[in-house]
């Protein structure tokens, strides 16, 4: 007996040590990922520049490290172009710019195929996107995305271990400028996207924070997605989520072609579309609990016999459209009542008339403001030169600021 105990307590040992091998090997992966997506030599990674290719050519030898399949339309590339216009509400084309995805595939001759995708461009120099008013410098962007696209390749690897599916890993270019290398892909797919079970997506999840606040936006799209990703949530996460299929990020292309898809999020912050969104920042042990989590989630699936798709309320025929803005960036992981703002715009409305990070809009004009699509609803009462009153809760007063629209 005790010799049996002695080989038991032996056996927990070398499975505890091999998990830590495997953990320490992972985060190891992931600096060298983040730091070299996120380098200077890259220049902040703009769809249609060099710093594209040379992320694109380095994801690529991670497929071909954990032996992925080509799976583009010239090998591991989908090449598309992208019409960039003026400005949002013009249709005069600016520029075309030709973008490529990555796209690697693991074949397990099985039923169904799952979709990992993360956008790899970001915002070059700031000549498009910035929130930065300094002097021309490199926006990285570690968080936004090189953080996904990490995550993304390390499944690659780890996920060769559950063959109950198809794997096809989506690295894409263009998302920056309006989802046109996810949006390209759904309608050029290389996979009979009928048999795709549900897509995942990875966008900015550098930075969990303290409290493990994590987003998954899309839930809706599936009714197996709530069950599924809490009995999956042994990592103590505290979840913040969202119904509606469609979003700002690459799981829209795939929602819109009716495939249940969620995306994951760690929140807002005050680096976003910065050159200040550096490796330094990243929290390489959040992002090694969201993989784990993520193969959970996908490991437990695995006992869902169908995984139906359904269509989500507050889609784009819903969200109202506006012209102006306060110029702030939300707090998505606030889950109280109106809209929290989690950073200010320099010189922008917000900043002009003395409203200020924390502040909870509750109110603009007369509308109430509940939640992000309330608060886009009293923005497109609105046009660039009218006067309103914004209410907001700060430090639980109401204050009833004046306003006119830049």
């Amino acid at each position: 007996m005790k010799k049996i105990i002695q080989s038991f307590l032996f056996l927990l040992i070398s499975i505890s040590f091999s998990q830590a091998q495997d953990e320490q090997k992972i985060l190891e992966n992931m600096k060298i990922e983040v730091s070299y997506l996120a380098a200077d030599e890259l220049e902040g990674r703009a769809t249609g520049t060099e710093g594209e290719t040379k992320a694109a050519e380095y994801i690529i030898r991670k497929f071909k490290e954990y032996n992925l399949l080509p799976k583009g339309e010239d090998l591991f590339y989908q090449f598309f172009e992208a019409k960039i216009r003026k400005n949002p509400h013009s249709q005069e084309v600016k520029e075309k710019i030709i973008g490529k995805n990555v796209i690697g595939y693991i074949n397990n001759n099985a039923d169904e195929t799952i979709i990992i995708g993360a956008h790899y461009d970001h915002v070059g120099y700031g000549s498009f996107g910035s929130l930065y008013d300094g002097e021309k410098k490199v926006h990285n962007g570690a968080d936004d995305n090189a953080s996904g696209v990490s995550i993304l390749i390390n499944l690659a690897n780890s996920l060769q271990e559950v063959k109950d599916y198809n794997y096809l890993f989506i690295a894409f270019s263009g998302e920056e400028h309006g989802l046109f290398g996810s949006s390209y892909y759904a309608k050029n797919p290389t996979i009979d996207l009928k048999k795709v079970r549900f897509m995942i997506n990875f966008d900015m999840v550098g930075r969990l924070n303290n409290k493990k606040n994590l987003a998954i936006n899309g839930i809706g799209t599936s009714n197996k997605w709530q069950k599924l990703i809490t009995e999956a949530n042994t990592f103590d996460f505290q979840l913040k989520t969202t119904e509606s299929g469609i979003g700002p990020s690459d799981h829209t292309s795939f929602y819109l072609q009716n495939i249940p898809s969620i995306h994951f999020f760690t929140g807002q912050h005050s680096d976003y579309h910065k050159p200040s969104d550096d490796v330094e920042k990243i929290n390489f042990d959040g992002m090694y609990l969201i993989h784990e989590y993520v193969k959970k989630i996908i490991t437990l699936s695995t006992e869902i016999e169908k995984f139906d798709f359904q269509e989500t309320k507050s889609d784009s025929t819903t969200t109202p459209k506006f012209s102006v803005t306060l110029g702030v960036m939300p707090d998505y992981l606030f889950d109280g009542k109106g809209m929290r703002i989690d950073g200010i715009s320099k010189g922008k409305t917000a900043e002009k008339y003395g409203i200020i990070k924390g502040d909870i809009v509750i109110k603009i004009g007369h509308i109430d403001v509940t939640d992000m699509n309330s608060y886009m609803k009293g923005l497109s009462a609105f046009k660039k030169g009218d006067a309103t009153t914004v209410k907001i809760k700060r430090d639980n007063k109401l204050i009833d600021i004046d306003i006119i629209f830049q």
